[in-house]
């Protein structure tokens, strides 16, 4: 029987099920390189702020986590508390819901979210709640997957189910794109706020491997509106045929995984603020060298 969430219409994830899978794809299997790849460039982004932090939030797979901690030179952060979106507390892992933060007054200055905010159904509700947790002047980073995430994918997938049932299903989430994420930070308080973009293309010499990996990364399709039926023998087949299509001269599937990564501030009057229409100084025909002429 489903769940009273799947039969709500204007959820587009079933968060316990994403936390089950969470749970699952760390619990077995190594770290995925995706994951690596962000603990590695979060660490890169810290150590490009020039201060330490007392208290910090990491969410996402611990291990990940950790990662980040052994790349920052001791005391970077004083004290650190791990957490990730699960059915329950594993460790020393504290189990949240980004929708549902229990912080009801700032606690951090750094907080940063590893590749699990694409998962909320209330995505600026969540942005906004996280801003709450920081104290001024705190920093916020998060990766999340972006709008060309497994295009390959999606097309193979949307050319086998018309093939083989006539219509199509939901299976890949909707991504936010690179203006849509900049808007999110904009509209949700954030000072400062920067988004950009890092992509990857892998490429696979069996496009069942890429499966493996989105079930070792918890990836695999939480839509409330997806279909409930087994994947059949039939339709794997044309699944693999269309991706076929898309490989490249050397018989390789190409896979395009893109990181969005957004950065903001919670806001403080030391920050630098935009200066108010009129109040230049100079003259921008001055500045060019040429002559002003009215339109």
């Amino acid at each position: 029987m489903d769940t009273p969430q799947h039969q709500n219409s204007h959820l587009i994830f079933d968060r316990e099920l994403i936390a089950r899978r969470r749970q699952r794809a760390q619990s077995q299997g190594e770290l995925s390189f995706l994951l690596t790849r962000c603990a590695e460039d979060a660490a890169e982004r810290l150590l490009d702020i020039n201060r330490e932090f007392k208290r910090a939030l990491i969410i996402g797979d611990v291990r990940a986590s950790k990662m980040i901690i052994d790349a920052l030179p001791k005391g970077k952060i004083a004290e650190i508390e791990f957490a990730d979106h699960l059915p329950h507390d594993v460790g020393d892992v504290r189990a949240i819901d980004e929708e549902r933060l229990a912080y009801d007054a700032p606690e951090f200055d750094l907080i940063i979210s590893l590749l699990t905010l694409h998962h909320c159904n209330d995505l600026p509700g969540a942005l906004a709640q996280l801003r709450r947790a920081l104290h001024p002047d705190g920093v916020f980073i998060a990766s999340i997957f972006g709008g060309q995430t497994l295009t390959q994918l999606r097309g193979a997938l949307y050319a086998a189910e018309t093939e083989i049932y006539r219509g199509i299903t939901p299976r890949v989430a909707p991504f936010a794109d690179y203006s849509q994420a900049a808007a999110l930070l904009q509209r949700t308080g954030y000072a400062l706020p920067v988004v950009d973009s890092d992509r990857v293309t892998v490429s696979y010499k069996n496009p069942m491997r890429l499966l493996s990996d989105l079930r070792d990364l918890g990836e695999t399709n939480a839509l409330t509106q997806r279909s409930r039926k087994p994947i059949s023998k039939r339709f794997l087949m044309a699944l693999m045929a269309q991706y076929g299509l898309l490989a490249d001269e050397d018989g390789t599937h190409p896979a395009t995984f893109e990181i969005l990564w957004l950065t903001g501030w919670a806001p403080h009057e030391s920050q630098q603020k935009p200066l108010k229409p009129g109040s230049a100084k100079t003259r921008l025909a001055d500045a060019l060298g040429v002559t002003e002429r009215k339109l």
